[in-house]
């Protein structure tokens, strides 16, 4: 199943998720100005990779079922 490049794919739009919310929570505790300037920005990138995420998940599992695997 790991050889499928289609998980591996959304493997690393989870790992992408996981990074962005890091950022995020790093910019929250950072604080001041850098806070006010990049909070939104990276919640943005976060939903967005998210959706990402989610859609490629959901492909996998139709294609897994499609092919009886």
């Amino acid at each position: 199943m790991l050889n499928d490049p289609l998980l591996i794919i959304a493997l690393l739009a989870c790992f992408a998720v996981v990074v962005i919310l890091m950022m995020g929570i790093n910019s929250f505790r950072r604080g001041g100005e850098y806070a006010r300037a990049n909070s939104n920005k990276f919640m943005r990138w976060r939903l967005i990779a998210q959706l990402v995420a989610v859609v490629l998940i959901l492909i996998f599992v139709y294609v897994r079922r499609q092919s009886g695997g």
